[in-house]
């Protein structure tokens, strides 16, 4: 659904926010001055060049700040970036043409507040800064005069699009009947049916019968894509064995990790400041007496176990209350201490030992990691090495030759899991290979762990029906499966139509109760000769006995535990109590009875909370369709015109 928010500050957002928030750079532009050039109008109001070009910029901005990757314009393109933006900036002019038309304005206190309100000009004490708003607007090569002005206009137009929209709400039937449907339960039973149930054993296929399933189901038998691939690579870890790290270096290392190998005694800490000395030691005492845990009193002081955390601490960490948290020889309570907060019970979790790994029990562990960091260090440098021999015309197995890069051939396969070690295991490889068409020039690329890679498309074999002789087997055991299959919606249709009869039977056999309503009887009425029956509405009618499951009071988005959702699904798109269905879900066959549908009660605090939202929701999505239809009927009144050389010079800028 549309949202009123999207709509409501869409022309700030493009405009104004995204101006400030997102263009704080500044991009040099000056092929455009003082907006001279359009790209369009609506009416009398223009669209300059100089807004699209900040609009898109900032907008492609946007989007590379999301990814962290580059976007250039012709991906902007395909994402529809460009036609987007110009919606905006036309959908903004048509409002500013209609309130330009019946005089719509705002005062100067309105602009100042609005300026006043941007993040971008407030300096650190968090109030307008004059300096700021100056730098800004000098970065994007605006005058404050021209900015009040956009500012004015904005304005003016969101006040125009309060009045369109303010005052539409979605009807309460409306909300009334969505939340009905959303709250609404329903009691069901279910079974499966298994192949153990099927009375006739499965006749074994022949020859002629399982080649005609082979040629019927012949995406389940055709081999993938192949992409043979050639490459060559290097990491980290294989370079590291090459290494040479002397002592000094290694000690070095051991130093600068000091916290790591040389560590005092820690311990898990809890700390609850108490309001007076006497209210902590009488917590103290319960404490000791069994009374109560350290827990419950973090809880009777409405704080959560996370508030008291203080997580792993030492002695000089703790200050003054050290000496008494690490005098315990256990876990537990201390006695109050007085801390910069008051009064305080420490609560001690767990206690861990001091460390001190000396340099020789360490040494084999610092030589991995610091050959490993070297190496990578040492690739960067490398990898220019490796460029500049693939663009000179070397081949794969030549650099593999001349340097210490490893060649490699792999049958890559889409989706395929990758070999315990093989570059398949890494995204980057797997992405490349995606994409790599034969005729690519090989270029040196980067893995995550720091290690460089290259590759060559060999050839492609295309996805390939596999010989019947070859999967005859295969073919055998899925013709086997479908066979079973297919006999089981065979029974869930024939024991449908048994229940479905006997429960016709029932209603013809069974006196209609007074009021006309037939009366259902659980199992604990029948059962209870004092118990007077009472009627359950809508409640499903006895069938034949099976082994059914029950699943009572079941919502909407609600689950059975190892059942498909779609059975769920099925039974909240059945009609009436008593009904029976087949579900066919992930090769497992079902039959769900509809036992009872029970009416949402919209009084309760709950329900009160979904048609709180229901309500927005609608009202959002109302507001959002008349705001178009008002938009759009604004651009046909006032009649758009659109300069395509204009935008074509701008998207070029953008290139």
């Amino acid at each position: 659904m549309k949202n009123l928010r999207t709509h409501g500050k869409s022309t700030i957002v493009w405009v104004l926010m995204g101006l400030m928030v997102l263009g704080l750079g500044g991009f040099g532009v000056t092929s455009f001055s003082s907006g001279s050039t359009a790209i369009g109008s609506v009416g009398d109001t223009k669209v300059t060049a100089d807004e699209y070009l900040r609009a898109l910029r900032n907008q492609i901005n946007a989007i590379q700040q999301q990814t962290g990757q580059p976007v250039t314009m012709a991906q902007a393109r395909e994402m529809g970036v460009p036609q987007a933006v110009r919606a905006q900036l036309f959908t903004g002019a048509a409002l500013q043409d209609q309130a330009n038309r019946i005089g719509v304005s705002v005062g100067d206190d309105r602009v100042r507040d609005a300026i006043g309100s941007i993040s971008a000009f407030r300096g650190p004490n968090g109030n307008f800064d004059r300096t700021a708003y100056s730098e800004v607007l000098r970065n994007q090569q605006m005058s404050e005069a021209q900015f009040e002005r956009m500012i004015r206009d904005e304005e003016s137009r969101l006040l125009l699009q309060r009045a369109v929209v303010g005052g539409v709400v979605a009807p309460k039937p409306m909300v009334d009947a969505t939340a009905h449907w959303i709250l609404e339960t329903r009691d069901v039973s279910w079974r499966e049916l298994t192949a153990d149930q099927l009375t006739n054993a499965i006749t074994e296929p022949d020859e002629e019968k399982l080649k005609a399933w082979h040629s019927a189901n012949a995406d389940r038998f055709t081999a993938p894509e192949i992409r043979k691939i050639s490459y060559v690579w290097l990491t980290p870890e294989m370079l590291a064995p090459k290494i040479e790290l002397d002592e000094e270096a290694l000690r070095q290392v051991y130093e600068s990790q000091s916290d790591t190998y040389r560590k005092p005694e820690r311990r898990f800490v809890s700390r609850l400041v108490m309001p007076s000395q006497e209210a902590a030691e009488e917590a103290k005492a319960r404490i000791d007496a069994g009374e109560l845990s350290f827990e419950d009193l973090v809880e009777q002081r409405g704080l959560t176990l996370e508030d008291a955390e203080l997580g792993e601490m030492t002695a000089e960490a703790l200050g003054n209350a050290g000496e008494a948290v690490f005098a315990l020889q256990d876990n537990g309570v201390t006695e109050p201490i007085q801390t910069n907060l008051g009064p305080a019970l420490f609560a001690v979790h767990a206690i861990l030992a001091p460390v001190n790994i000396p340099f020789e029990d360490a040494r084999d562990e610092l030589r991995g990691e610091a050959a490993l960091d070297r190496a990578a260090r040492q690739l960067q440098d490398l990898s220019h090495d490796f460029e500049d021999m693939l663009a000179g015309g070397s081949s794969l197995e030549q650099v593999a030759e001349e340097t210490e890069m490893e060649l490699g051939q792999i049958d890559w396969v889409a989706g395929a899991a990758p070999e315990q070690g093989s570059i398949a295991g890494y995204e980057d490889f797997r992405e490349q290979a995606a994409e790599v068409s034969e005729g690519d020039f090989p270029t040196i690329l980067h893995l995550d762990d720091g290690g460089v890679f290259a590759l060559r498309l060999d050839e492609i074999v295309p996805p390939t029906l596999r010989p019947f002789e070859e999967v005859r087997d295969e073919v055998a055991e899925d013709w086997k499966r479908g066979e079973v299959h297919r006999l089981l919606l065979a029974l869930a249709d024939e024991q449908r139509l048994q229940d479905a009869a006997a429960a016709t039977a029932q209603l013809a056999t069974t006196p209609p109760a007074s009021n006309g309503a037939v009366p259902a009887q659980s199992p604990a009425d029948l059962g209870d000769d004092d118990a007077a029956p009472e009627p359950a509405p809508a409640a499903a009618p006895n069938v034949i006995a099976r082994d059914w499951k029950a699943a009572p009071a079941i919502s909407r988005d609600g689950w059975i535990d190892t059942v498909p959702q779609d059975v769920v699904t099925r039974a909240f798109s059945m009609g009436d109590p008593g009904e029976i269905e087949i579900v066919d879900a992930e090769n497992r066959v079902f039959l769900v009875r509809l036992d009872a549908v029970h009416q949402a009660d919209l009084d309760t605090p709950d329900a009160g909370r979904i048609s709180g939202a229901v309500t927005e929701r609608l009202s959002g999505s109302m507001q959002g369709d008349i705001f178009d239809y008002y938009a759009r009927e604004a651009q046909r009144l006032g009649g758009v015109e659109v300069n395509q050389s204009s935008i074509n010079t701008v998207e070029t800028q953008v290139q």
